[in-house]
């Protein structure tokens, strides 16, 4: 006689992060087959309504642990690069639990620029002539054989504000300065680049040790003002697809910059597992690494995920099992824009704790969606407590049209003490 077992699939999902790419990352999970239940550390406004947020330090492992086995936690995801590069994947491999990103090693694809540079000396993929400097003498060396601008980049991590396109040397000087002082905690270093003229784009791939899958493409805007102008900024919106790359980019960027990368990485027994996120400048057709980071960008994330049609949390299962060769990802057609509001001052000093009505009230249509980026919940009222606020998404055949929807919206929110770029896709759109 036979027993039937019945195994379910159900599983609780530990989402590390609390902007706007965990929100729309916990959307996507929330609406997956096989989610039970999802916890988001610490999580935001928006995650609230479809989670259950646990308020904790994400860089303290140890409480995340003890908080994995207290909710019964089947497999985590890491959302921010911080918790990935100072080694949360190895430190949860160590206690055996399922996690979705890349580990220690991986990770100073981001967490160093150096490191990053180095590999690509060292592996000819293309990208910008540079300089790794250690102290104001070897930046006026190079100096000395450079043509300005001169882009300025802190060596670690730095929230998105560690790079400045100088214009003179007294420029390139201070900043450098500024970062040799510690500026950046996690930067000692300069790293130097020659300047790169084109158009920048995002190509977003999900690899497991064995393979990898194109995981979307979009264009983001730093710029904090109008026809990208201004200081740079975590990114003032996005759309996707990247029309930039055709088919022909695709496969240069492919075969010149991402395989050398993860075949170095797994020459050295540290192969890269997770989202990788390729920061490209096109010129003439040909690709140039600007970056890599090892998580979906932020807002990018928010324009590629409305637009997958499989399920997302089937695509985590099979990368932590290695077994992406066996899913195939499918995408909608339609286009995808996010506008981000922001608190007024950013990316420079800005209010916290502003109250954010109207959000509550809105019925949204079928293909729009509000992602919180910098929000807390607070006596069930909703505070702003970031520079980027909310992001407000929209998916259509049309990019004019899908602007107009989500600036519709964001006049609906009404927000005072916010503003938004109203010119998001200027450069496709006219």
């Amino acid at each position: 006689m036979f027993k039937l077992y019945i195994i379910s699939i159900d599983m609780n999902i530990g989402l590390i992060g609390s902007g706007g790419r965990e929100h729309a990352l916990c959307q996507k999970l929330f609406e997956s087959r096989s989610s039970k239940k999802i916890f988001c550390f610490p999580g935001n406004a928006g995650t609230a309504d479809i989670a259950t947020n646990i308020d904790v330090d994400i860089l303290n492992f140890n409480k995340i642990y003890k908080l994995i086995k207290f909710h019964k936690i089947d497999i985590v995801i890491v959302g921010p690069e911080e918790p990935l590069v100072k080694g949360l994947v190895n430190f949860l491999n160590k206690k055996k639990v399922k996690v979705f990103g890349p580990n220690k090693y991986a990770s100073k694809l981001e967490g160093s620029k150096a490191f990053m540079k180095n590999l690509c000396k060292a592996n000819k993929i293309p990208t910008a002539n540079f300089k790794i400097c250690r102290s104001l003498r070897h930046v006026k060396n190079f100096l000395k054989i450079s043509n300005f601008p001169i882009v300025v980049k802190a060596d670690g991590l730095a929230a998105g504000k560690g790079v400045t396109i100088c214009k003179n040397k007294k420029a390139v000087l201070n900043i450098s300065d500024e970062i040799f002082k510690g500026k950046f905690k996690s930067s000692k270093k300069v790293v130097l680049e020659e300047f790169l003229k084109g158009e920048e784009a995002s190509y977003f791939l999900v690899v497991d040790k064995n393979n990898f899958k194109f995981f979307g493409t979009a264009q983001d805007h730093k710029r904090v003002g109008e026809k990208d102008r201004g200081p740079n900024t975590g990114g003032m919106g996005a759309y996707s697809p990247a029309l930039i790359i055709n088919k022909e980019v695709e496969k240069k960027i492919i075969e010149k910059i991402v395989k050398p990368t993860l075949t170095a990485l797994k020459k050295k027994k540290q192969p890269y597992k997770g989202i990788l996120y390729v920061g490209l400048m096109i010129k003439n057709n040909e690709p140039y690494l600007i970056e890599y980071n090892v998580r979906m960008g932020d807002p990018e994330c928010q324009v590629i995920l409305p637009r997958l049609k499989t399920d997302l949390l089937s695509i985590i299962k099979n990368t932590i099992n290695d077994n992406l060769k066996n899913i195939k990802i499918k995408w909608r057609k339609e286009k995808s824009m996010t506008i981000v509001l922001c608190s007024k001052g950013y990316p420079g000093k800005y209010k916290k704790n502003v109250r954010v009505n109207n959000l509550k009230d809105l019925k949204l249509k079928e293909n729009s969606f509000i992602f919180h980026a910098g929000t807390k919940l607070f006596q069930n009222k909703i505070y702003s407590v970031g520079g980027r606020v909310l992001n407000i998404t929209s998916i259509g055949n049309n990019l004019t049209k899908v602007r107009k929807d989500i600036i519709k919206i964001i006049k609906k929110i009404n927000w005072k003490s916010g503003f938004f770029r109203k010119d998001i896709g200027w450069k496709i759109i006219n």
